[in-house]
């Protein structure tokens, strides 16, 4: 019984010690995480209408149609981050 409680004791004492240490760190441990907005590129009125004529063309349920859907998104996902 008694050498139980020294053990235990002495666990107490390491976690305090190790806590304590722990604080005392110059170094943040979550690593820097910079933001970079992706460029979003501009297009033509014109250019933007032909585009809408070639994906009428498209087959219903499209997986290019589907593609572009995503890609509209993310668009404006990268304008907002501006």
């Amino acid at each position: 019984m008694s050498n139980a409680r020294c053990w235990r004791r002495r666990l107490v004492v390491l976690a305090i010690a190790m806590s304590s240490l722990s604080g005392c760190a110059m170094v943040g441990s979550e690593p820097r995480v910079t933001t970079v907005c992706p460029p979003v590129v501009e297009y033509s009125r014109d250019f933007r209408a032909r585009a809408a004529d070639e994906l009428d063309l498209l087959p219903e349920a499209s997986a290019i149609a589907e593609m572009l859907a995503d890609y509209s998104v993310m668009r404006d996902q990268a304008r907002a981050c501006r």
